[in-house]
């Protein structure tokens, strides 16, 4: 009963099934298409908002457009929910985001209808041209390219780069800017207030609409003369527009802005569109979370929700019999600010995750040390340079898979100068259901190469707090610490700061029969797992590293003398990660010793529960388990 009516969407299993619909009934078909993926998300959790938002706009592009020939290129990804669901995937949704199930992002693996595989922002426009120009050498000049970039995925200086490149290239595609003012967070920047300023200004689109009406009777003449009309055309776009339009200067045809929410409107221009050759930009304005008015009154909430009674829009808290440690980034976010009330010189920063980051405190409380730069990672890490170059001292959140973007700016910008600036890479390690994308393997393997830098992973709530202090607390350099997604384990995180060694580690248990070195959060696995061995009379030692960089060649040389066994652990790539900079101390300084790294394999490992994923890899506390008692001692 509670189930979503869903008689023409039942009907479309891949595009072609659409093309049958009048243009009258795709509105039916949108209001179904959207009572889906709301059913189904509320009991599912995944990302909302964003696809509420395209609904209209996915009926009419796959309505319109030839697809799978055709390509449709979505920027981030998580628009795409109603591009999965009438490309032959429907039946699948409720496996989205799941283990083995549906990716939550576009996937060429998956679908010849996902041209392009995404889950970053700002990536849409340079592989959409990428796709355009390849079509166009290899003789495919019909075929129509279609990139659609949102939920402030414009703020990228990717995004510039390729829409400087199109516009100079003359290549058969569509760029449509599905502006709803929001990310995550809301919007920021300059480049909104422009958007923002070409949607509201009655005298500019005034303007617009009667060019475009005047062109049109021209064009309708008869004979048409078509060098007259084109000749007008040119002028009158050089003299009233293109100086008053950014997009315009980029010589790209600017259309729009239009009602993103309007489906048959929006078709009859797609299909006009696809008759005037070279680069478009069609500025489409929609709401994020559209039609479900929970999501539209809180749209941040409601990006990624988890479960969800969809009648009241009541969101399921996880209800636990005992006290929950909280999630390392609210620890993160409650000792920023704690570290500012004392530290006059801290600012913080982010690129568009302020919720995400939960900075939110920081920046209600500290407005003028708190910085939202946009979706815009490398330009996160420059500005902090500068900030340190000034004497301040920039705490600078990325998300680990995110940092990935930035990885020149770190080099160049920060640890050649040997600026103090402290990255704190939230969602490290396996970050769950977002898959191959988002997780955050490879940070301490590009960082730990990189001179100068300081690289840290606490092992609980309290060690993050410690880091933070110990990284601001006097000028170390460039200094990164890294944290998982999700809750630690049960400590005293509110206990004084304590100012910790740099670069030495610690030992936790002691034992003769084999050594174990974790570094972060891991090795609260490898802490269980001591005690299930100690059971089986097999006593391990135990070492949390707390630094891969500088690593702990002290205690390092204690355990190469003493062990013929080691075992590292790590929540990151074991190549040319921790486990490696183990093993190469150790080869480096003669000892023989057997290393076995535990850690992410040197492969993309795709979506599922972070558990399911440790248990998948070997590392939990089975794995860790297994690997001891396979040393045969």
């Amino acid at each position: 009963m509670d189930k979503p009516k869903t008689e023409l969407l039942d009907q479309i299993i891949f595009p072609s099934d659409l093309k049958k619909l009048r243009p009258e009934e795709l509105i039916k078909l949108s209001n179904e298409l959207r009572e889906f993926i709301i059913h189904t998300v509320s009991k599912n959790q995944g990302h909302l908002g964003a696809s509420l938002g395209v609904v209209e706009l996915t009926v009419a592009l796959h309505y319109i457009y030839n697809t799978p020939y055709d390509q449709i290129v979505w920027d981030v990804g998580h628009q795409a929910y109603g591009h999965k669901i009438l490309t032959g995937r429907k039946d699948a949704f409720h496996t989205n985001r799941k283990y083995n199930g549906l990716s939550g992002f576009p996937k060429r693996s998956e679908s010849e209808y996902d041209a392009f595989g995404v889950g970053h922002a700002s990536t849409s426009i340079s592989a959409a041209l990428g796709i355009a120009i390849g079509s166009k050498l290899r003789g495919a000049d019909d075929r129509h390219v279609v990139a659609i970039i949102g939920d402030g995925s414009l703020t990228g200086g990717l995004a510039f780069e390729g829409l400087n490149n199109a516009g100079f290239s003359n290549a058969n595609l569509l760029v449509i800017v599905n502006d709803n003012n929001m990310a995550i967070d809301r919007n920021v920047g300059a480049l909104q207030d422009y958007l923002l300023d070409i949607t509201t200004s009655k005298a500019y689109n005034k303007l617009k609409t009667d060019v475009w009406n005047m062109l049109g009777i021209f064009r309708k003449l008869r004979p048409n003369p078509r060098n007259v009309v084109k000749k007008m055309e040119v002028a009158v776009k050089s003299a009233l527009l293109k100086h008053s339009n950014l997009f315009e200067a980029l010589q790209f045809r600017y259309f729009g802005p239009v009602d993103g929410h309007d489906v048959v409107h929006l078709s009859k221009i797609l299909a006009d569109l696809k008759n005037i050759p070279g680069p478009k930009l069609l500025h489409v304005v929609t709401t994020k979370g559209k039609g479900y008015r929970f999501a539209e009154a809180d749209q941040t909430t409601f990006h990624a929700p988890g479960l969800f009674n969809k009648h009241t829009g009541e969101i399921f808290k996880v209800v636990s019999d005992t006290p929950q440690p909280p999630k390392y980034q609210d620890v993160f976010g409650k000792t920023l600010v704690e570290l500012a009330d004392a530290n006059p010189k801290i600012v913080g920063i982010t690129p568009a995750m302020v919720s995400g980051s939960s900075m939110k405190a920081m920046f209600d409380k500290y407005p003028d040390r708190s910085f939202d730069v946009g979706i815009a990672e490398q330009h996160a890490v420059t500005f902090s340079a500068g900030l340190a170059a000034q004497g301040m001292i920039p705490i600078c959140n990325i998300y680990s898979s995110f940092m990935q973007r930035a990885f020149d700016q770190v080099i160049h910008d920060v640890a050649i100068q040997k600026l103090q600036v402290i990255m704190c890479l939230d969602r490290a390690g396996f970050v769950g259901e977002d898959g191959a994308t988002h997780h955050g393997a490879y940070d301490m393997a590009y960082m730990r190469c990189i001179p100068n830098l300081i690289v840290s992973a606490p092992m609980n709530e309290e060690e993050l707090r410690n880091l933070m202090f110990t990284a601001q607390d006097e000028n170390f350099g460039p200094f990164v610490i890294r944290y998982p997604k999700g809750h630690g384990v049960m400590v005293n995180w509110h206990s004084p700061f304590k100012k910790l060694p740099v670069g030495k580690g610690r030992i936790l248990r002691e034992g003769n029969d084999i050594a174990i070195l974790s570094l972060g959060t891991v090795g609260n696995f490898v802490t269980e797992a001591c005690k299930l061995l100690s059971l089986e009379r097999i006593e391990v030692e135990h070492y949390d590293m707390r630094f891969l960089k500088p690593i702990d060649k002290e205690l390092l040389h204690k355990i190469g003398k003493k062990f013929k066994s080691i075992i590292t652990v790590e929540d990151g790539t074991i190549v040319g990660g921790f486990g490696s900079a183990v093993l190469e101390f150790m080869s480096d300084n003669g000892y023989n010793v057997h290393v076995k790294r535990l850690g992410i394999p040197d492969s993309f490992v795709e979506h599922g529960l972070q558990a399911q994923l440790y248990r998948e890899c070997g590392y939990d506390v089975q794995g860790i388990i297994e690997a001891v008692m396979s040393r045969k001692l």
